[in-house]
């Protein structure tokens, strides 16, 4: 488990020094300032083998920006997880996507939804992680300069380079750590990334996918836990 805290800690520092041009205007790198929360995800439910772990893209603003924990709905992470600590502030911070930590009052709706499906099924946090973990691609939230999100499939190749040189090393030594069954992405682009890992590390998990639960999807906005756990039926995760 030191191990996943300490490549975690990697992941941070190469990530902390690179800079991006327009259109991104503001880069909240959430390890650094929500720490103390991500690490007690880690250390209370990042330990032991895995069978399972689904993979997200980036932070939401009001998800993991918020609580440091993978789409962080606060709601969830306090309640069914049992995590709520002090969080700082990225510097420099956008005045419309402010940082409040636990006091935020907007709701993630993808967390709500995930976290939602995943408690629905396991009423006690501890019995989920016992066998799934899920976790981040990326660390880092882009921003324009009117605050509207930028996802990393829309930044150039050339700045993307070395955030997915860090990443993909970073998602190798977790799947490494954890030798699950199953990787799961949580939309396509989390998907090819852990095909790409499990390849490139030997894992001989089965790679598959749920539908994203964003609301910016007409399907998810049908039914995301139907649609998501006959997906994950049919892969033979549940």
């Amino acid at each position: 488990m030191n191990e996943l805290i300490a490549s975690t800690q990697r992941l941070a520092e190469e990530l902390r020094e690179l800079e991006f041009s327009p259109p991104v205007a503001f880069v909240y790198r959430t390890l650094d300032y929500t720490w103390e929360a991500h690490r007690q995800y880690l250390e209370r439910f990042g330990k032991g083998k895995k069978r399972v772990v689904f993979l997200g893209m980036n932070p939401g603003p009001f998800g993991m920006a918020q609580t440091g924990v993978p789409f962080g709905e606060v709601a969830a992470v306090r309640d069914w997880m049992g995590i709520e600590t002090p969080i700082g502030k990225p510097v420099p911070e956008h005045p419309k996507r402010p940082v409040d930590g636990f006091q935020c009052a907007r709701s993630e709706v993808s967390g709500r939804r995930l976290w939602g499906l995943f408690s629905e099924r396991f009423e006690n946090a501890g019995d989920f992680f016992k066998d799934h973990f899920v976790l981040n691609y990326c660390p880092l939230v882009w921003m324009s300069a009117t605050g509207a999100n930028l996802t990393p499939d829309k930044l150039p190749t050339a700045e993307m380079a070395p955030v997915e040189q860090a990443c993909q090393k970073h998602l190798q030594e977790v799947i490494a750590l954890l030798e699950p069954s199953w990787l799961i992405g949580v939309g396509g682009f989390a998907e090819e990334r852990l095909r790409r890992a499990a390849e490139v590390c030997g894992s001989k998990a089965v790679v598959g996918r749920v539908l994203h639960p964003s609301p910016a999807s007409p399907a998810a906005n049908r039914g995301w836990a139907e649609a998501a756990g006959r997906q994950l039926g049919a892969l033979g995760v549940w």
